[in-house]
Formats: C-alpha cells, structure tokens, sequence
C-alpha cells in the first residue's frame, strides 16, 4: 500500500467545495454552499472568475476548450448537465437531464465524457446529447474520480462514503474492479490531476488539497 502525502491545502472561494476542473491554467471549483463556480491561478490562489451556477455544482470537468457541469436544480434535486465556456458563463440552452436526472462526478478524456451515478453505482460514458451510450458497473461508491498519467483513478468509497482509498480503474473492462493504492481522508471529494499532482476537496472543512502517492 502507498502513502498520500499532501503538497498544499488552502481555504476554498466558498464554504463547502466539491467539483474541481483545470482548463487552461485555471483551477476551476464549485461551492455547495454559495453555487458558484470560481476560476483559480494554482500558484497565487487568486481568484480570477466567479460565476453563478443555476443551482448546487455537483460535477465539474474540462472537456475539449470548455467545461461540463453537473447541477443540482430544485427540491427533488435533479441533476441537469451544462455547457460552460470561460469568458461566456454558462450556456442555459445547453442544459439536459442526466439519465434518470442523478449523477455527481464528472470526468472527460477530450472526447469522451463521463458520468458517476453513485446512486445506480455505476459510472455511464455520454454521448453528446447525454444519453448512454455504455455502462461501467462499480463494485464501489466514488467519492471522485479523473484521468491520470497512465490511466483512470477513483476515489473509491464504502457505503457510508468513509474507508475511502485512492485507486485506479480499468474503465475499458466490462466490469471492473478497482485497486486499490492509498488510503485517504473520509472528507475527500472530487479528483483532479494537473500533470505533477492530484487535487482534491475536503468538503466540510472548505479547503482544497493538493498531493502525490508514492
């Protein structure tokens, strides 16, 4: 087994972070608590952008010159995706129900766009106009997931979302079954590598953390 070690934490924009994303330099969270999205520069911590969501920002990633994002409208809390382009906002035409209106985490490969429905605990590849077009059954709950250097990682997670430990998925089986690598703390969620670090947020305490796993 391998060792978190963090490199950084700071205070998060807003109380409550999740959902992170980088694109273009930018780090990119989202608040539960203010529903907002901000765009930070990962060196100065100087906040660059901040833009209302249409509701609670559950899922956030860079896909091709824009980001995707998963809210959370309303009481029943259904879950909608978005088109978000820097500069622009959000794109309000854009917005289309996740299958079966849940989803959380969100992760793209620069074509292919996936969904994490922890409900259904399974994760979905998208097709453009957010339907289904392939299913990867978990045999976990996922507290965040993303691309790394060499492959597909999770933050995988017992049924209360405690015992979480980092872990890598082979997203092209048909099934399968994650490995784990290192444990992490139960605060964690969302997964975000940069190209040296991984990124992530401990919720309820309102900050972001960087680390590595060696």
């Amino acid at each position: 087994m391998q060792t978190v070690t963090e490199r950084s934490h700071h205070v998060a924009p807003g109380a409550r972070p999740q959902p992170l994303a980088l694109l273009d330099g930018k780090l990119w969270v989202g608040s539960w608590e203010t529903e907002h999205i901000y765009a930070l520069d990962p060196k100065t911590w100087a906040v660059l952008d901040d833009v209302a969501a249409p509701g609670r920002p559950y899922g956030l990633t860079a896909h091709g010159d824009e980001l995707r994002v998963v809210v959370s409208i309303g009481e029943e809390d259904d879950r909608f995706l978005y088109r978000f382009v820097p500069g622009q906002g959000f794109d309000l035409s854009s917005k289309t129900p996740c299958p079966a209106t849940n989803g959380s985490h969100l992760a793209s490969d620069g074509s292919k766009l996936y969904l994490c429905q922890a409900t259904n605990q399974r994760i979905v590849e998208l097709g453009p106009d957010a339907s289904i077009v392939r299913e990867i059954p978990l045999a976990t709950r996922v507290a965040g997931m993303g691309f790394g250097p060499d492959g597909f990682y999770i933050i995988a997670a017992d049924e209360e979302f405690e015992r979480l430990e980092f872990a890598s998925l082979d997203i092209e089986e048909s099934a399968p079954f994650p490995k784990l690598i290192a444990p992490m703390s139960d605060e964690s969620r969302s997964l975000l590598f940069d190209g040296t670090a991984w990124w992530t947020c401990h919720r309820e305490a309102g900050e972001i953390i960087s680390f590595t796993v060696n």
